[in-house]
């Protein structure tokens, strides 16, 4: 390729990471809109530690477990070529592009542990899974290591797909959570004494739309230009994303009575499930996919909630999770000639695929914080939990004048 072509690709690249880095801007502002006020600063601040923990794990350690890359070369090689760095940088680019994806399994997991969990626990799981956890899973099915890709192929004709992450990002973060969620055990107050469900209702609203907005918008990004060049860019994949969106917003918006909530995360609900696919499905068959995904949401979190008594605040296991999953085995259906899709997919793969990132993130989830729990505990004291862990942990509030008359 000329330099033009891969100066093209470096920027094409480029504006995706931008893209999905500002969807962490989202994921904050979805939570700050969740949590109650004492709490909001609290979540500002752990989703940004959280991505500079897993930018500096990512580049020393993430990255080579995943793709057996290492940056620790001299900086000729690094901007100019050799030892594996393409002409202008291009893989360095492509690795600020996939830590974006690697930091989203942290901010995933914010959302269901929000408002009771201590803070340095959670920045050394984050460093533990973008370090290992999350690499080991995406170098098996983005890099084909440890051949289980390749037997898939020779047993079912395909690979396990997943153009974008419904598994490999979204699930593995909605089943690491709910592990994480459950050792933690739910807020104070969430259940009254007989076990019934107190409601908490979100803080603000605006701000909770306004995170959604920021997903939904870098989302392009995030799917898009996961084809890494301008060559492989596909607007079968923009337009996919699109229709799944909307198929989300709808179905939830009738399943969930009009609720702004359940409207707003719908949209994401259908991102996450078409993340598998975009790149191969009929955009009808997205459509339905993402209406799908809202219908699940809804009655997931309602379930979550109220049945199983899983106080997971933001529904993280529910959209990512189930969602997630859902999205990863809809691509082996969707995607075959015979729904309209451009085939090349296996259903039995996209099974087994789905089934092994659900259970490798639910054992890495409780391996990693069962080992916090008993070593340093996981969740605040009673007394930190009322006071909120904005002045529990960071000594000022959301609105800093009212901390005065304390």
């Amino acid at each position: 390729m000329n330099d033009t072509g891969v100066g093209g690709d470096v920027f094409f690249v480029l504006v995706g990471a931008i893209l999905v880095f500002a969807m962490h801007g989202g994921f904050a502002f979805l939570e700050v809109g969740t949590v109650r006020q004492k709490n909001q600063v609290n979540a500002l601040v752990k989703i940004l530690v959280d991505f500079a923990l897993s930018t500096v794990t990512y580049f020393f350690v993430g990255y080579a477990v995943a793709y057996g890359t290492t940056f620790l070369v001299n900086a000729a090689a690094l901007s100019g070529g050799g030892d594996g760095f393409e002409l202008q940088g291009l893989t360095l680019v492509k690795f600020f592009f996939l830590t974006t994806f690697a930091a989203a399994i942290p901010a995933i997991i914010s959302g269901g542990i929000a408002e009771r969990m201590k803070f340095w626990p959670q920045c050394l799981a984050t460093v533990a899974l973008v370090g290992i956890v999350y690499p080991l899973f995406e170098g098996l099915i983005w890099n084909g290591n440890f051949g289980f890709q390749s037997w898939l192929e020779t047993s079912f004709g395909a690979p396990f797909h997943d153009f974008a992450g419904s598994v490999v990002v979204h699930a593995v973060g909605g089943w690491i959570a709910l592990a994480a969620v459950l050792l933690l055990g739910a807020r104070i107050g969430r259940y009254d004494r007989n076990g019934n469900p107190v409601g908490i209702p979100p803080s603000s609203l605006p701000w909770l739309a306004m995170g959604s907005w920021m997903l939904c918008v870098g989302w392009f990004g995030f799917n898009v230009m996961t084809a890494g060049s301008l060559e492989g860019a596909s607007g079968l994949v923009a337009i996919n994303s699109l229709m799944a969106m909307a198929g989300g917003i709808l179905v939830a918006l009738l399943v969930g009575r009009n609720d702004p909530g359940f409207v707003h995360n719908g949209a994401l609900a259908g991102l996450v499930a078409v993340c598998a696919g975009s790149d191969v499905m009929h955009p009808v068959g997205s459509l339905v996919v993402g209406g799908v995904a809202g219908a699940v949401f809804v009655i997931g979190f309602g379930y979550c909630q109220n049945r199983l008594k899983i106080d997971d605040v933001l529904g993280v296991w529910p959209l990512h999770g189930i969602c997630g999953a859902w999205g990863g085995i809809a691509a082996g259906f969707f995607g075959l000639e015979a729904f309209g899709g451009l085939g090349g997919v296996s259903p039995m793969s996209q099974l087994i695929g789905t089934a092994l990132g659900i259970l490798y993130a639910s054992a890495a989830g409780v391996a990693v914080y069962g080992l916090l729990k008993t070593t340093m505990g996981l969740r605040l004291t009673p007394e930190e939990e009322h006071l909120g862990a904005d002045l529990a942990i960071h000594k000022i509030s959301a609105n800093p004048e009212h901390d005065m008359g304390r």
